[in-house]
């Protein structure tokens, strides 16, 4: 399916609120699985992502959420959770007769509060419901694009959203990738309609417009935010494989992840953005004998999936009725 969940063990949700411009991605394993996380950006918002070091008690997660909203969209993962305890799911050390569980439900934020949506929501933010939601709806396939985490966002200075893909190697593993793209930087190249991650395209799936001889000045970034703010600007992702990955094994398949990123976006990683990579595992196949080689392929293929991923939640997104954001769609074709 070219999506995430083409990862044996991975489940998606979404919801968005129409009127807010604003919605919530979830990540649901089957079982628990474990997670590492990788923050770049210097304006992160996240929660629970302390207790993914490797030297923590915690050793898997049950679900990763990714929601718009910023400080008020991290109230998303507390509907996932309280959803996913209701269900007896989460850590435990000791049984104790009518305690639930604890779901660990690690989660990142990005900014999507000036984009014209209705925010007077008072002392009842939509995000805790619109978690439930999410998780509620999940399944094998799922919108991208205007949808989710991505409802609300802006790439650069065009219509950002969610984005995912997959990639299945030689000897079997997969490795897939979902982003919500809502960055300072562009997504395109300057004078044109070229994404940044067209040399990883694999089968037309960001529209096929190749990025050709490129020369790029220093301080040429095209499309990208002329005026930002600070916190206004985020890009929030999740990788994934179906290989047994300790979590130390997962960081760094999230490290190398992030460079994804660095392939789809100019600028990235700016004091603007809260750049956040979590990355899964379903542990369904063994590494091998050389674990270390296994995962640095893994790794290189996780951030080609990345940065396509990017591209092609740009490519699938369209800009609310109404506004003046443009998406991909609208740029015209160079002569």
């Amino acid at each position: 399916m070219n999506l995430i969940t083409d990862v044996a063990g991975l489940r998606v949700g979404q919801a968005m609120d129409a009127r807010v411009r604003s919605g919530v991605t979830v990540i649901l394993p089957d079982d628990r699985a474990v997670c590492a996380v990788d923050v770049r950006g210097g304006g992160p918002g996240t929660r629970e992502t302390d207790a993914l070091s490797p030297e923590t008690l915690v050793d898997a997660v049950d679900a990763v959420v990714l929601a718009g909203g910023s400080v008020y969209g991290l109230a998303a993962a507390d509907g996932v959770t309280a959803w996913l305890g209701a269900q007896g799911r989460g850590y435990g050390m000791v049984t104790t007769t009518g305690a639930p569980r604890s779901p660990i439900v690690p989660s990142a934020i990005l900014y999507d509060l000036a984009n014209g949506g209705d925010k007077a929501w008072g002392l009842e933010p939509p995000y805790r419901a619109l978690g439930i939601a999410a998780a509620e709806a999940a399944g094998r396939t799922f919108d991208l694009g205007t949808a989710g985490a991505g409802a609300g966002a802006m790439a650069g200075s065009l219509k950002g959203g969610v984005g995912s893909t997959s990639a299945i190697t030689a000897d079997g593993f997969t490795v897939g990738a979902l982003v919500a793209v809502n960055s300072f930087g562009s997504v395109v190249a300057p004078g044109g309609r070229a994404f940044w991650a067209a040399p990883y395209e694999v089968d037309g799936e960001f529209g096929g417009v190749p990025l050709g001889p490129a020369r790029v000045r220093p301080e040429d970034w095209g499309l990208a935010k002329r005026d930002p703010r600070p916190g206004a600007n985020t890009t929030i992702a999740c990788v994934a494989t179906d290989a047994i990955l300790s979590p130390a094994q997962a960081r760094r398949l999230a490290v190398m992840a992030q460079d994804g990123l660095a392939r789809a976006i100019r600028p990235v990683h700016a004091p603007y953005d809260g750049d956040v990579v979590f990355a899964l595992s379903t542990g369904r196949r063994p590494l091998g004998e050389d674990a270390v080689f296994a995962l640095t392929r893994l790794g290189a293929i996780a951030a080609d999936c990345l940065a396509r991923a990017v591209a092609r939640g740009v490519y699938e997104a369209r800009a609310w009725p109404g506004t003046a954001a443009r998406s991909w769609r609208d740029l015209r074709a160079e002569s």
